[in-house]
């Protein structure tokens, strides 16, 4: 039984001598290799700069480790550049989009501001009849803007007759007919005008006159101007606003029904009161 046993024994010996050998000397040169390839990397980490040394040392772990298994095919550091050069390119263009949409860039420009006193150039005309003082109002007004019109002419298109015109409706109606670009609103007031109303007429005269056109108000009772002038009219008449100083606040008043006083200056809210319960057209 001894000699079975050794020999066993014996044959075991010589595949360990025969095997073994070239197990330890593989493992000893990747132990070898291993350790090279750790140096490298720690020396190149510790030329690098403080806040790349962690990346760039696992970037390149991962790439000497994918190589050794032959995955790696294109490491080219164009590839791997591409992203960074792409994204200032993006960031760069993003202000150029912000100024071509600035508000500032595409403003339109500011209407100028009216000046304090303007007063027109116009053509005064006394009314030729009693009733006439629609149709010489509204001539008187449209003379500032350089159209000549007979006051027969347009008595017959404001429908004035021996009972006067009617209303400051017609005066818009017929003004707009006359002045390109229809510019000329009606305001009406029901009673006594309320302080809104006396600001939307001195803002209305300004802007008319700043345009170059006279206002035509149609008017009842009394006022009196700034000299001390007093002017009645009882029954209701036709006036022309051809100018205005201090801003609006005071207006000049072309009055056909007397030609020894043709204009005057009344404050805008006398002007208002005297229009109470009437209207005009600016």
């Amino acid at each position: 039984m001894e000699d079975p046993v050794k020999h066993t024994m014996q044959r075991q010996l010589r595949r360990i001598a025969t095997e073994r050998p070239y197990q330890i000397v593989a493992a000893s040169a990747a132990a070898l290799v291993l350790a090279a390839t750790t140096g490298t990397l720690l020396a190149t980490a510790d030329d690098a700069p403080a806040g790349q040394r962690t990346a760039t040392t696992v970037a390149e772990m991962r790439t000497d480790v994918a190589a050794s298994r032959g995955e790696v095919r294109d490491a080219s550091p164009s590839a791997s550049a591409a992203p960074s050069s792409a994204a200032p390119a993006t960031s760069a263009a993003a202000p150029a989009a912000k100024a071509s949409s600035n508000p500032d860039l595409t403003r339109k420009p500011e209407r100028p501001k009216p000046p304090a006193t303007k007063v027109l150039d116009y053509e005064y005309e006394a009314q030729n009849t009693y009733y006439n003082c629609g149709p010489a109002a509204t001539r008187n007004a449209l003379s500032a803007t350089g159209i000549d019109r007979t006051q027969e002419e347009l008595g017959a298109e404001l429908g004035t007759t021996e009972m006067g015109t009617n209303s400051a409706e017609d005066t818009t109606r017929v003004l707009n007919a006359e002045v390109k670009g229809s510019p000329y609103r009606t305001r009406m007031f029901a009673g006594a005008p309320s302080p809104a109303q006396m600001d939307r007429l001195q803002a209305d005269v300004v802007k008319a006159i700043t345009d170059g056109r006279g206002v035509v108000a149609n008017v009842v009772g009394d006022a009196t101007d700034t000299d001390g002038g007093w002017h009645s009219y009882g029954g209701g008449h036709y006036i022309a606003v051809v100018g205005y100083k201090d801003n609006g606040r005071t207006v000049r008043i072309a009055d056909s029904a007397n030609p020894a006083d043709p204009s005057y200056w009344v404050t805008t809210i006398d002007l208002a009161n005297w229009i109470a319960s009437r209207g005009y057209s600016a």
